[in-house]
């Protein structure tokens, strides 16, 4: 760092994403990526969209705003797109938390304590379950705007419809976000329910289900009073904060029905066979409603079983943190790259006896 920076920035403890190696073609199940490439909706209205790069892109995305609202059943004024959910995280942090409490779990998306940090939040950090689970009565008149990954990262474990809700209704006084970024992949979304409570807002991304990781697309849904807090921050940092070519790429990923819903039932099925076969060779996997698993093998650390893996070309997740260092995370790819996943297990097994 430079003799220049200031002391809080100096202090922040930055999100680190999955790693990205060049030094070889590895079988890629780190970022929970989609193994599938963009429909072709998406690559066709982005090819004409970039005829008109050199034109700033509406700031409002009417066109992108207008197919969503459609798409999920709500009014225009419901919507905020961001340039991916981290983006929408950011707004709802500086909103809601800047000198405030935020509430979040201890083993989730790590970049919520990265966010409390940078708007000096104070925070309320409370454990899953022994099963890591999230209890709903735990954040139950939590005092602090309440951040609640559904399913939750990086274990995959889901809450209902009803558990949900019952977090949002007992925290009147507080906003209440729940991170959707894996719904589409076996949980039930709270989508339709944010014009019943002034307190709700629900994050998306097209970064998982519509294979849009590149293009940066996410957004938030709330209350038309709630998006014009999340429109002030917005408009007071980044107005054009997601380029034209990502918002038509995202119009076409939406209007593509069929080809998410197959994509999604693909990850399932390959879901279901990864933890099978995971499970025949002695791992302990979390039952998952994300495109990943965490899992665990008794008698080999955490790392031990990514540093196999990786050797044998395939990459997944390790977090070297208390009560999950025992775990990688393993995002669900084609069925190929599940197929060499297992092999490259059961190599990383026979060695370790």
């Amino acid at each position: 760092m430079s003799k220049f920076i200031n002391e809080k920035t100096a202090k922040l403890t930055p999100y680190v994403p999955g790693e990205q190696p060049q030094d070889k073609k590895y079988v890629k199940l780190n970022t929970n990526e989609s193994p599938f490439p963009p429909s072709a909706f998406a690559v066709k209205f982005a090819t004409e969209e970039s005829l008109r790069s050199e034109l700033y892109p509406d700031p409002e995305y009417n066109s992108l705003v207008s197919v969503a609202a459609e798409k999920f059943g709500l009014k225009k004024e419901n919507l905020l797109f961001t340039n991916g959910s981290d983006e929408a995280l950011n707004y709802a942090f500086a909103a809601y938390c800047s000198g405030r409490k935020a509430v979040f779990a201890d083993i989730t998306y790590g970049f919520y304590r990265v966010f409390a940090d940078l708007y000096s939040s104070e925070t309320k950090i409370i454990p899953l379950s022994e099963d890591f689970s999230v209890v709903p009565e735990d954040y139950f008149n939590a005092g602090g705007t309440v951040f609640i990954a559904n399913p939750n990262a990086p274990t995959g474990k889901v809450l209902s419809i009803k558990e949900i809700l019952s977090v949002v209704g007992s925290n009147p006084e507080n906003v209440v976000v729940i991170d959707e970024a894996y719904i589409d992949f076996g949980g039930e979304s709270v989508l339709p329910y944010v014009n019943d409570y002034e307190n709700l807002i629900v994050v998306r991304t097209f970064s998982k289900s519509r294979s849009l990781a590149g293009a940066r697309v996410g957004f938030a849904a709330a209350n038309e009073k709630l998006i014009a807090d999340l429109k002030t921050v917005k408009y007071s940092t980044n107005p054009y904060n997601m380029s034209r070519i990502s918002a038509a790429m995202a119009v076409g990923a939406l209007i593509d029905e069929d080809y998410f819903t197959a994509n999604c039932k693909k990850v399932i099925e390959n879901r279901a066979f990864t933890t099978e076969e995971l499970k025949k060779i002695g791992f302990t996997v979390l039952d998952s409603k994300a495109n990943f698993v965490f899992a665990k093998k008794d008698g080999l650390s955490g790392n031990a079983v990514y540093e196999g893996l990786k050797e044998r070309g395939v990459l997944v997740r390790y977090f070297d943190k208390p009560r999950i260092n025992d775990y990688v995370r393993i995002t669900i790819g084609s069925k190929d790259d599940c197929v060499a996943l297992i092999s490259a297990a059961k190599s990383v097994v026979k060695e370790s006896l």
